[in-house]
């Protein structure tokens, strides 16, 4: 659940006649593609303009396998993103999102009976930001589902870190999983200076499992074990075949490793085929420009060997099939 934003990608700077693509991405957009690649059953709860552009987003949607039955369409303006990605792949972001129409989701656009049987339920950062009746949606979502995965995916233009950490903090104790990045939301966050520092806050705020990414090095997962005692486990990155667009990197590890782990798998695991398709992804311009198939994700997984050894002192165990 979340914003779906309309993407404006160029390989120059910002500038009067450069070329563009146009795209359509957006955190919740970027999650919801990866997770039904990776296998699962998706829908997506957002808020789109009732004209031929919120027509458009819808049918790229399901081209993405995605269910559109949960999205509203409403009189309003579509939120627009600016990207300019040098050859390194890094990237420069100008927004246009002030009073979208993404922004108007509500806690009566979240049907309880659909929320509550899903297998998890994703929402992030962005949707508590972007308004309070967003921040008031994704509340009521994570007290109605079983598993409930929140991404912080804090930015500073959006709110503050004290608005960021008091959602963080409010949500932690309803959350299944929590994948905050290392440094930057760790520390504006948490202000603590490691992963596994980060990740035992967090287990302390209340959430069952937690997946720190630390960008090029990989990911420091604690789970609760439930009744096989508590795990801890380091997954090493895969190095990216071709990096054109980081955008949705991130994006592509939470909607891999929630669907694995629905879908059976344990957690060091799912995180291994999220590790892969996040270096997979940034093959692509744009947020949704390349969705690996799980085929593809699986084959570039087996490139390196899951990093499933237990930290000393803990029990190595299987993530839990319920919150």
């Amino acid at each position: 659940m979340g914003e779906i934003l309309v993407e404006v990608a160029t390989d120059l700077p910002f500038a009067d006649g450069v070329p563009a693509q146009l795209g359509i991405s957006g955190d919740a957009l970027n999650v919801a593609a990866a997770a039904a690649a990776a296998g699962a059953r998706v829908g997506l709860l957002s808020v789109l303009t009732d004209d031929d552009l919120g027509k458009a987003i819808a049918a790229r949607i399901a081209e993405l396998g995605i269910s559109t039955g949960l999205l509203k369409f409403r009189r309003g303006q579509q939120g627009v993103y600016l990207v300019h990605s040098d050859p390194a792949g890094e990237r420069e972001f100008s927004y246009a999102r002030s009073g979208s129409v993404g922004s108007t989701l509500g806690p009566d656009d979240v049907d309880p009976d659909v929320f509550a049987a899903a297998g998890a339920v994703v929402a992030g950062g962005i949707a508590c930001a972007i308004s309070r009746t967003s921040r008031a949606a994704v509340v009521k979502a994570a007290g109605l589902a079983g598993r409930f995965v929140y991404d912080p995916n804090f930015r500073p233009r959006l709110t503050s870190a004290e608005d960021a950490t008091a959602a963080l903090t409010a949500l932690a104790p309803h959350a299944f999983l929590v994948t905050p990045s290392f440094p930057g939301e760790t520390s504006a966050l948490l202000a603590v200076p490691s992963p596994e520092e980060a990740a035992a806050t967090l287990r302390s705020l209340g959430a069952a499992n937690v997946a720190v990414t630390c960008g090029a090095q990989g990911v420091q997962l604690e789970w609760d074990g439930a009744g096989v005692g508590a795990g801890s486990a380091w997954v090493p990155a895969i190095p990216a075949p071709a990096v054109v667009d980081q955008t949705g990197a991130g994006d592509a590890f939470v909607g891999t490793l929630t669907a694995r782990l629905v879908l059976g798998d344990d957690f060091p695991t799912a995180a291994h085929y999220g590790v892969a398709a996040s270096s997979l992804v940034v093959g692509g311009k744009g947020g949704t420009g390349f969705i690996p198939t799980f085929e593809q994700t699986k084959a570039h997984a087996a490139t390196v060997a899951a990093g499933t050894a237990p930290v000393p002192g803990t029990q190595e165990g299987a993530l839990p099939s319920h919150a």
